[in-house]
């Protein structure tokens, strides 16, 4: 039987916050009865099931698709998104399950082997051990403050032994690209924003610079009819971490890219945060970057992680094969892609910037391989 409904006022619209389940419901019984409605006035001919049919099944494989791909929440709009959960090494068998697969690894330094200028406790037994288990080791960093010859004599201070070789900075990387595209034969030279290490590798492969140190604590006149004098030779401005930069920093590299023509506009890394000590983060490269793209309006070519520029280097020097590379690293946002877009492992240390909450959450998209408290996990301990 039908009941009829009585209103004293007419139904009010319905609400912004309908939820999704009361939705679906709404608009499978409007076209349930918009289907017997139909089938009623058309008949029971085979031309009239042949006309409904078709839009019988197409909504109801809306409806199909809309139930099975959304899972309704207490208000109307929420989604569940499922994610791939990351395998944490928590166990010696995990871990040397994942080390059988590869033949190298490629670490990340700050957050992973130090922070600041403090070594994280085990790291030299676990590298020993992952050499005697005759993996092949690299470190490849982000930072730009020190050129490869820079970063050597760090792990010397630190008591960890390593080949000049198996370590590359964003410093080299930035150098190398300009090298690869012999910008030598421009006879142009490069304007720095960064600390000492740009320069050194600069300075190995014959391109002449200006900036860098020498510009710390410059200062401007604002006064009438003052204009920042640059020189029109600068063919490309390199952005790195540079804990002195200033409003002359700025202002110069800005009239370099903006006024001279074909001045190329080079990032060492985007990074957001950056390890100067280890009692907290402090605001990284990407803070420079930010400031230059904001006044030249134009994006950087970006040499560091997760660009592949340092991965193409590390394949051609030494034949590495990518399948059978470890990423491991303590960022999701150039670490972790770097592995994922270049076809390596990834593997993800808490013990730098990221959180085990924040790998873990909804809002996170960047999901590595595998995932440890330290790498002393790669050893077992």
């Amino acid at each position: 039987k039908t009941k009829t409904l009585h209103f004293a006022h007419p139904p009010p619209p319905l609400p912004i916050s309908m939820r999704r389940a009361e939705l679906v419901v709404f608009v499978g019984l409007a076209a349930m009865l918009g289907f017997i409605c139909l089938k009623g006035m058309a008949g029971s001919g085979r031309l009239a099931n042949s006309m409904i049919r078709p839009a019988r099944v197409r909504s109801f494989h809306r409806l199909h698709n809309l139930a099975r791909k959304t899972s309704v929440g207490a208000n109307f709009g929420v989604h569940s998104t499922t994610v791939a959960t990351p395998t944490k090494l928590d166990s010696a068998a995990k871990s040397k399950e994942l080390l059988e697969k590869v033949d190298s690894i490629v670490f990340d330094c700050d957050g992973v082997i130090w922070k600041g200028d403090s070594l994280i406790d085990g790291i030299p037994e676990t590298l020993d051990y992952l050499r005697t288990l005759g993996k092949k080791i690299y470190f490849v960093t982000n930072n730009a403050r020190k050129s490869r010859a820079g970063f050597k004599k760090k792990f010397d201070s630190l008591g960890l032994e390593i080949s000049p070789e198996e370590v590359l900075s964003s410093s080299f990387a930035a150098a190398a690209y300009l090298d690869s595209i012999d910008f030598q034969k421009t006879g142009k030279s490069v304007y720095v924003i960064g600390d000492v290490g740009i320069g050194e590798e600069l300075d190995n492969l014959g391109i002449p610079w200006t900036g860098g140190p020498a510009d710390m604590g410059k200062e401007i006149e604002l006064k009438s009819g003052f204009a920042l004098p640059h020189d029109s030779n600068v063919g490309a401005v390199i952005v790195g971490f540079d804990y002195g930069i200033n409003y002359y920093k700025i202002q110069y590299a800005q009239l370099c890219i903006n006024e001279n023509p074909g001045c190329l506009f080079i990032a060492t890394n985007l990074d957001a945060l950056t390890h100067l000590t280890d009692s907290q983060e402090w605001a990284g490269n990407g803070a420079m970057v930010g400031a230059i793209k904001g006044c030249t309006g134009k994006e950087p070519i970006v040499v560091g992680k997760p660009s592949p520029l340092l991965l193409d280097y590390l394949e051609q020097k030494f034949g590495l094969e990518k399948s059978k590379i470890l990423m491991v690293g303590d960022r999701l946002d150039t670490d972790i892609v770097f592995g994922n877009q270049n076809g390596l492992q990834s593997c993800l240390t808490l013990s730098g910037v990221t959180s085990e909450e924040k790998l873990l959450s909804e809002e996170n998209k960047i999901i590595p391989d595998v995932y440890l408290d330290n790498i002393n996990a790669l050893r077992g301990a």
